[in-house]
C-alpha cells in the first residue's frame, strides 16, 4: 500500500467514526475533540512527499477554532435560556392570585360591588356608552357618558339592570362604543381579571395568565397588575 493510500484511509476511518448522522437516525456530532483527532490523524498520515500546505493548515485550524467557539456560544445560550425561564417562575408565582387590567370585552363581575373599567377612544367623540350584556347575551344595560375626549376613559357599572334591580354576579360582556356623526363605532375595552394560575412558556416561550372566566391571555398583554 502507498503512503498517499494510506492517508486517505485513516482520514476516512476517522471521518466514518465521527460522521453528523447515519442511516439508523442515530447522530453523532463533530465537536472541537473529535475535529482535533481529525486533525491529528490527518496530519500523521499525511505523504512526506507532499506534505500539507501552510495555507491548508492554517484554514483547518480557523475551521477548528469555529467549531470551538460554536460550542461556547451554545453553552452561554443555554445558561441565559436557562436563566430566563427561573426569571419567568419567579414572575409567575408572583402574578398567581393578583387581578390584571387586560384588553378583554368579558369580565367576571361581583355585583355587590361597582364594577370599575375603562376603554380607548381613539379621537374625540360627541357620545360614549357602553351596553353591558348577561352570559346569555340578553341587553342588561348601557352606561352612557356622554361627549368625551380622546384617551383612556374611565367608566363604572352599578350591577343593576336598566330597572333598577340587582343582577346576580357573573361573567358579563362589555361593548363601548362612540358616535362619530351618523356613524358607531365600536371601541377596546380595558377591564379587569383575577389571575388564578401561570403556565410558563416551553422552550423561551411567553409567559400565559389563566385568567378567572376568561381563558388564558399573554403577559404582554396585560397593561396593569394590581393587587
Amino acid at each position: 500500500m502507498s503512503i498517499e493510500s494510506s492517508s486517505l484511509g485513516a482520514t476516512s476511518s476517522v471521518l466514518d467514526k465521527y460522521q453528523i448522522q447515519n442511516d439508523t437516525s442515530s447522530s453523532k456530532e463533530l465537536g472541537k475533540n473529535e475535529f482535533l483527532n481529525l486533525l491529528v490523524a490527518q496530519l500523521n498520515n499525511q505523504n512526506p512527499l507532499e506534505p500539507q500546505e501552510n495555507g491548508e493548515f492554517i484554514a483547518q485550524l480557523a475551521q477548528f477554532s469555529t467549531v470551538e467557539g460554536v460550542e461556547k456560544l451554545n453553552t452561554s445560550m443555554e445558561s441565559i435560556l436557562s436563566g430566563y425561564q427561573s426569571s419567568q417562575a419567579l414572575q409567575a408565582s408572583s402574578l398567581v392570585g393578583r387581578k390584571v387590567i387586560v384588553p378583554t370585552e368579558k369580565a367576571v363581575v361581583d355585583t355587590s360591588e361597582t364594577f370599575k373599567a375603562s376603554l380607548v377612544l381613539p379621537t374625540s367623540s360627541s357620545n360614549v356608552f357602553v351596553n353591558v350584556y348577561d352570559s346569555s347575551g340578553a341587553l342588561v344595560n348601557r352606561v352612557n357618558l356622554g361627549e368625551q375626549a380622546a384617551g383612556n376613559v374611565s367608566f363604572m357599572w352599578d350591577g343593576k339592570n336598566s330597572s333598577g334591580e340587582l343582577m346576580p354576579p357573573g361573567t358579563y360582556k362589555f361593548e363601548a362604543q362612540a358616535m362619530y356623526g351618523n356613524e358607531t363605532k365600536g371601541l377596546y375595552t380595558m377591564l379587569p381579571a383575577n389571575v388564578d394560575s401561570v403556565t410558563l412558556g416551553q422552550n423561551g416561550g411567553e409567559l400565559m395568565l389563566n385568567l378567572a372566566g376568561l381563558g388564558s391571555v399573554a403577559l404582554s398583554q396585560v397593561q396593569v397588575i394590581g393587587q
